[in-house]
């Protein structure tokens, strides 16, 4: 059913895009402009989407709208405020020319992602069949993987670096393959999880899947190439990343990939047993649990610890380094994690109790997890930034792999875990994967960990704790408790919690101010900036129908780093 060409979201999104182009220095003209085509293509994606059923096929959340317009330009946005904000640091000389350079790759990479998925929906929406499941799916993975890897190299071939027209070249093929694994992993994720997500929810995490993936697997044949050359490579492509980055990103992406990993042992034992013994195997939940154990260990203990060595040369196993940075400052780090895990058995125990015993309304009760959030997260993000980003992903990494053994029904926790997360589920989450917390998580870990380095606005690390602890929460109890005024016929949002979602957030921002300036940090943000920053994530939260865990603190950080 086709709706009007300007909805709120899409309102509310240009609002936003207008703020930070307008925000741009001459100096990011390319990248402004990318921004701008890729908005304006994402706008006729989506319109096109709506009056047409061609897209039906992709099985996305019920009840969502496609929301490829926010979708498409959420990471590039952020990557272009990101940069805004270095071009003031390598003004005054804080950041050296390669990272500002470097930003600036990462951001026509992710506009690029971005466009090539909305050719992509753009040709299936033009295809007689629109048949998304009869794509060669054996040809994508070829693609990809060969188009990443030959363009990596060559790339960063430092015999190619003095040559201009060949490095720039080099460069649109890199970002090309960034583009073809966005759309691969677009398709594996539509795919494997129907009806799980949005497709701008799932262009926002393919994208980045991409450009997180794309930036190890560029550490990993910098590495390769400085030990076979024995040479050092072009000091401009050579950044040196924090040890912590460095564990948190084989971490997480060793945990996406061990399905797969986890799925070729599980073949492999199947085939070097006797077919005798088949019908043992299909009920041998012991075996499968004891090799799925093995194969976890392997990975987070050999694997990826090995890779984190070899790319940052650590001088110990990274498991000892994490263990030495935690009881580097006992008396500060030790008593954050009696205090965090305290919380935490306290609040599940209860919130757990009262889910199964309680006529609360569900989206009340999760609410409950978003305050906990800020007291958890505010202390340490004041006090101890460098620890909490190291807790932030080792929680994602614990997340992660229980949701693998409840996926896979791991015995003797599987079915354990799936009947206890059952209860804190809502109409986003499915039986095939559960999200919201995963979104809760990385909505107030992704602000903290693009803040580090240079930083001149000190509220932008606490935009997830904000805008979801503080204003998504009050939004969400001041609407159900006494809204009346709807922003519209069908919607459920009320004027009143976004107007107290708002001035939550507002409010909290007048009392972190002083506690931040007693630390050290000197706010140099206008207030009417801060102001309209608060305002266009309220209005966000208010109109978008796509998983707001996700994209408004995401929003919020870009218009903070302005």
């Amino acid at each position: 059913m086709p709706s009007s060409p300007l909805t709120g979201e899409r309102a509310v999104v240009l609002l936003f895009l207008t703020r930070i182009l307008l925000s741009a220095q001459p100096s990011l003209l390319v990248e402004g402009v990318s921004l701008f085509v890729l908005a304006l293509s994402a706008l006729f994606v989506e319109i096109s989407a709506e009056r047409s059923d061609a897209l039906a096929a992709l099985q996305t959340r019920p009840g969502a709208s496609s929301g490829i317009l926010l979708g498409a330009v959420t990471l590039p946005a952020v990557m272009l405020s990101k940069l805004i904000q270095l071009s003031r640091a390598l003004s005054v000389g804080e950041i050296e020319l390669k990272e500002f350079e470097h930003q600036k790759v990462l951001c026509l990479n992710a506009s690029a992602s971005c466009f090539i998925v909305l050719v992509f929906l753009f040709l299936l929406l033009r295809s007689p069949s629109n048949n998304f499941s009869s794509l060669p799916r054996s040809s994508w993975i070829l693609k990809s993987f060969i188009s990443i890897m030959l363009c990596a190299v060559i790339y960063l071939n430092p015999s190619s670096a003095n040559n201009e027209g060949s490095n720039w070249s080099l460069k649109v093929i890199w970002t090309l393959g960034h583009g073809l694994a966005t759309v691969k992993l677009f398709h594996h994720i539509l795919h494997t999880f129907p009806s799980c997500a949005s497709i701008g929810e799932a262009l926002l995490v393919t994208a980045g899947l991409a450009l997180y993936s794309g930036e190890m697997l560029k550490s990993t044949i910098m590495k390769v190439e400085e030990r076979l050359v024995s040479s050092e490579i072009d000091l401009k492509y050579k950044l040196k990343n924090s040890e912590i980055s460095i564990i948190i990103q084989g971490m997480v992406l060793g945990l996406l990939l061990f399905p797969l990993f986890f799925k070729f042992a599980l073949r492999t034992r199947d085939f070097l047993r006797s077919s005798i013994y088949a019908v043992a195997r299909a009920s041998d939940d012991i075996g499968k649990s004891v090799l799925f154990f093995c194969s976890l260990a392997l990975i987070l203990i050999v694997i990826i610890p090995s890779w984190a060595q070899f790319v940052h040369d650590f001088q110990v196993h990274p498991l000892l380094w994490v263990l030495k940075f935690t009881f580097s400052e006992p008396l500060k780090r030790l008593p954050l994690c009696i205090y965090w895990i305290s919380l935490i058995l306290v609040s599940v125990h209860e919130f757990y109790f009262i889910s199964k015993n309680s006529k609360i309304e569900r989206i009340l009760l999760r609410k409950y997890y978003h305050l906990l959030a800020v007291l958890m997260f505010v202390p340490a993000v004041i006090f101890q930034p460098e620890f909490l980003s190291l807790a932030f992903g080792a929680a994602l990494a614990f997340f992660l792999v229980v949701e693998i053994v409840r996926v896979w029904r791991i015995w003797p926790l599987g079915e354990f875990v799936n009947q206890f997360m059952s209860a804190f589920t809502d109409h986003r989450d499915s039986d095939i994967l559960i999200v919201s917390h995963f979104s809760l998580l990385l909505g107030c870990a992704l602000p903290m960990w693009i803040s580090f380095g240079f930083n001149d606005r000190p509220l932008a690390p606490f935009a997830g704790i904000l805008s979801l602890g503080i204003g998504d929460t009050m939004a969400s109890m001041v609407g159900y408790k006494y809204g009346v005024l709807r922003w519209s016929k069908s919607g459920k949002k009320t004027i009143e919690g976004t107007a107290a979602g708002i001035a939550s957030v507002l409010a909290a921002c007048f009392i972190l101010v002083p506690l931040l300036a007693s630390t050290g940090y000197i706010l140099t943000q206008n207030w009417w900036s801060l102001l309209l920053a608060v305002t266009v994530s309220g209005l966000l939260e208010a109109y978008t129908a796509q998983l707001d865990n996700a994209f408004i603190p995401l929003i919020f950080y870009s218009l903070l780093c302005l």
